[in-house]
């Protein structure tokens, strides 16, 4: 099922005998790692004057030099290899004075790129990514293959070289940061799931934006693509394309929806995958992501039952469109990793229920009234929280019900309060977590615990209830 190993672009680090580090998060920290087993020396920046992994690097790289504080313009002066971190943007002054004067600046993905030999499937997108990253990685491991899940998901991709981990194929999530310092990805398959605004406060505009997620078919052999973005069929370049969309597939290369004796099917062609009905996952937009994932391993040849069973036995990842509770049949949904318009508005657009909708929190610059192509008649109340509540509020006022509370508890108070069976009790954000929470992680796992002592509070008052009735009954 595997194809013949890639030949590596010319080795980068044959070219030089030190780096500089810029970021000491966990990728700038698996850098080191790598760099220094490569033998090179290295010297570690950080903005941040204690950054939060500096005592654990301290105890193991005792010798090497650090810069913990303000970035100088001219801190990288004589470093001709910088590895950046993702979250450090190349409109950094340091970074721009750096490559001026000629120096090389990469990520660490282009560093694992440059010694991989395996072959490769990667992943980008706006939203979903984590998710069909995922699934397709159940994929290989469901039809014997070990797969390397990592990127901007699992761990590390530099600490699996670094380690020596055993792989049979490389499945990479990648983000527009990452990509900005990848120069191409030799993949046999790369996929950009969808296209929406995010990050606009890093990007000068949405073009840009695209151009970035773009740099993950530079080299491919074969590109997976939603069908009718025009953004991406303008910039794709690579011989053959998988094309994806809920509807009936256009060719024999084209994953879609059909529907036949009254059944839809997801089908690759005329060839049928799996009925829609056995996806575990909640939503439309999923549907979307299983089909991806199956145009993905198409070159891998992985028998279609293997494949089928493996979707059945996914489950799904914590914050995304992940029911935590379902009480008088009102369902509470977490999808806390919204954290842009295009996944709520994905999300919502999936649902054909009664929705209470939880949003708010840093708009990272997006423009709200995107939003308003999203509310529909079945959004009963929108619920606000977090930094740009009065944001929203004003890009949405007068389409429906709109209330703002100031905590997560509070929010989820006000939908217990409003929410009647048949309803959806759905936190999707629209926005960043960092300005009330550590994550998204930390935003949705606070809301299913204020769901879990709601209900739980309920459930108390429901049991006294019935005690103290049930004492008079006997009487």
């Amino acid at each position: 099922m595997i194809s013949q190993t890639y030949i590596p672009q010319q080795k980068l680090l044959a070219q030089y005998a030190s780096a500089a580090v810029i970021g000491l998060g966990v990728t700038g920290y698996s850098a080191v790692r790598y760099l220094v087993s490569r033998g090179l020396e290295v010297v570690v920046m950080d903005s941040r004057i204690n950054p939060a992994l500096a005592c654990e690097f301290k105890r193991e790289f005792p010798a090497i030099e650090t810069h913990f504080g303000a970035f100088s313009e001219h801190a990288l002066e004589g470093h001709a290899l910088v590895v950046a971190s993702p979250g450090i943007s190349l409109k950094e002054p340091m970074l721009r004075a750096a490559k001026k004067q000629g120096a090389h600046i990469v990520g660490d993905i282009e560093l694992f790129l440059q010694e991989n030999k395996k072959p490769l499937i990667a992943i980008t997108g706006s939203n979903g990514k984590s998710t069909v990253t995922s699934l397709v990685g159940e994929m290989c491991l469901a039809a014997g293959l070990k797969p390397l899940v990592a990127g901007n998901i699992g761990k590390p991709v530099l600490d699996a070289l670094t380690d020596e981990y055993d792989y049979d194929v490389a499945v990479l999530e990648l983000s527009s940061f990452q990509l900005e310092t990848t120069y191409q990805v030799p993949a046999e398959a790369s996929a950009i799931l969808n296209i929406s605004a995010d990050h606009m406060d890093r990007y000068d505009s949405m073009g840009d934006y695209v151009l970035a997620k773009a740099r993950i078919i530079r080299g491919a052999k074969r590109a997976v693509l939603p069908r009718h973005e025009e953004r991406l069929a303008q910039i794709t370049n690579v011989n053959e394309i998988l094309g994806f969309e809920l509807e009936k597939p256009s060719s024999d290369n084209d994953f879609g929806i059909v529907k036949k004796s009254g059944k839809r099917w997801l089908v690759k062609g005329k060839q049928r995958l799996m009925q829609l009905h056995d996806i575990p996952l909640i939503g439309l937009h999923n549907v979307k992501n299983v089909l991806s994932a199956f145009a993905l391993v198409d070159f891998l040849n992985i028998p279609l039952d293997v494949l089928v069973k493996a979707v059945v036995n996914f489950k799904g990842l914590p914050h995304r469109m992940q029911t935590i509770a379902k009480v008088n049949d009102i369902s509470w949904v977490n999808d806390s990793k919204a954290t842009n318009i295009g996944a709520t508005a994905t999300a919502l657009n999936s649902l054909e229920q009664k929705v209470i909708w939880i949003a708010g929190g840093q708009g990272k610059g997006a423009d709200f009234s995107e939003l308003k192509s999203v509310v529909s008649g079945n959004i009963r109340q929108l619920i606000l929280i977090g930094e740009d509540a009065a944001e929203i509020q004003a890009a949405l006022c007068g389409l429906l019900p709109i209330s703002l509370a100031k905590t997560m508890h509070d929010a989820v108070d006000l939908a217990a309060y409003s929410a009647i069976a048949g309803d959806i009790v759905l936190l999707s954000p629209a926005c960043a977590s960092f300005d009330m929470f550590r994550g998204f992680e930390d935003r949705g796992d606070q809301f299913k615990s204020c769901v879990e002592a709601i209900i739980g509070s309920a459930s108390s008052s429901t049991s006294a209830t019935t005690s103290q009735t049930g004492s008079g009954d006997v009487l």
